[in-house]
This record gives structure tokens, C-alpha cells and sequence, in this order.
């Protein structure tokens, strides 16, 4: 966002003309997995990566499965936030016995944290008894803070948002593997046009411009460094 932010002021100095510029959350996390190779993974790949979940550090939060056979994340970092979670799931009764036993304050991040196995025991409880469909609407309802608690595969088989219906997005052939979903720059200026996303740089692909234009070879060196197999182009 700062950035994004110096980019358009940047902008404005030099032009005079304002834009306005867009930054998605979800797209962020998006960019950063598929750059991390999750989503090509999930496309091509015959296995998952073994998976890193764990608790939310200094608060509540943490993947639950359902009875459906579907996870979901749950998090309450704020006081509302552990209210609503509490009053959706009818648990405020058997939390509060639980703050006598740990002599806790849930209101405070902090002391649900160090209650977290606790707490999350019961939640786990609640949540092995329900669909995600029955979890969704009870949840939104209530306005908990939780989310669906997608494989890298349902991601790409279930939210739009990881597609090309996404301007973030753009499938690329990649020689040697195939085609797969590209994330391109999380940021969306209004004053320019985004810039199309390219394939994976195959080895010895600029052999020639890098020997010639920073060493400054001539074609005929450059020749003979291929003949005597020094050097390889792609």
C-alpha cells in the first residue's frame, strides 16, 4: 500500500493527474501463494504439501472440521468477535466456567490464548455435529469471523477470486510444464494499464543479450563460445 501510495503521488507530480488506485486483501494473499507455487502445485501436482495450520499467536483462532468432512477457521480476536462466536455456537454458559477454571478474562485476547486447547475442545465439539452449510448460515448470522478452510485444489475448483475472473490473474504457458494461473501485481492503477504476466525465463534465454550488451561481445565471439560449448542459449 505504501507503495501503491508514492507510485500515485509520484504520478501526480510529474502529471498533474490523479488516479485511484486499488489494493485487495484477498489478492495479496492470493499473489503471495501463487508466487510461493501453491496454486500451480495444486494444478499439476498429483500430492498436497503437508499442511501448517496451528493456532492464531496471542488470541483465538484455528481450523475446526465439520461433520461434512469440510474445515473451517474460526478466529476471535476482538471482545465482539468472542462474544458473537460465543452466542452462535451456545457456549457462553460452558466459557464461562471454563474463565473460573483458568481464572481468565476472556474479553482479553491474551487470556483466550492461553486457554486456546480449552476452548478450542469445545468448539471442536460443536463443529463435528453441523455441515459446513449449517455453520455458514448460523455463523453469518451471528457475525463470527471465520472463513471456509480451503486445500489449494478447492480453491482453485471453488472461489472465483482464483481465476481469470480475477484481473490479478492470467493463465501463461510455461514450456516443459503447462499452463497454470499466474498472479501479477497485487496493485490496480487507475492512470495505467496492467502489464501482461510472462512465462517462467528458461535457462540460457539470455545468454546472447547478457554477452553482448553487458560484456559486449560481438556476434562472432559470441559464436565461438557456442561452438566451443562455454555457453548455451534456451
Amino acid at each position: 500500500a505504501a507503495v501503491a501510495i508514492l507510485a500515485a503521488e509520484r504520478h501526480r507530480r510529474l502529471t498533474g493527474e490523479g488516479q485511484y488506485v486499488r489494493l485487495s486483501l484477498a489478492d495479496v494473499a492470493l499473489a503471495m501463494v501463487g508466487h510461493l507455487g501453491f496454486i500451480a502445485e495444486a494444478d499439476h501436482g498429483r500430492s498436497q504439501r503437508r499442511a501448517h495450520g496451528n493456532h492464531l499467536f496471542g488470541a483465538f483462532g484455528r481450523d475446526f472440521a465439520t461433520i461434512d468432512g469440510r474445515r473451517i477457521m474460526i478466529v476471535a480476536i476482538s471482545p465482539r468477535q468472542w462474544r458473537n462466536l460465543c452466542q452462535a455456537t451456545g457456549l457462553a454458559e460452558k466459557m464461562a466456567l471454563l474463565e473460573q477454571v483458568f481464572e481468565a478474562d476472556f474479553d482479553r485476547e491474551g487470556d483466550r490464548f492461553e486457554a486456546r486447547d480449552a476452548i478450542a475442545s469445545l468448539i471442536e465439539t460443536w463443529c463435528e455435529t453441523r455441515s459446513l452449510v449449517q455453520i455458514a448460515e448460523v455463523f453469518d448470522a451471528a457475525g463470527v469471523c471465520w472463513g471456509r478452510y480451503q486445500s489449494f485444489r478447492q480453491l482453485l475448483d471453488e472461489d472465483a477470486r482464483c481465476s481469470v475472473d480475477n484481473p490479478l490473474f492470467e493463465l501463461v504457458e510455461h514450456p516443459g510444464v503447462g499452463e497454470y494461473l499466474m498472479p501479477g501485481s497485487t496493485l490496480d492503477f487507475g492512470a495505467a494499464p496492467r502489464v501482461s504476466m510472462q512465462a517462467a525465463t528458461q535457462m540460457g534465454q539470455h545468454t546472447d543479450e547478457v554477452l553482448s550488451e553487458i560484456l559486449g561481445l560481438g556476434d562472432a565471439e559470441i559464436g565461438r563460445l557456442h561452438d566451443s560449448r562455454i555457453v548455451a542459449a534456451a
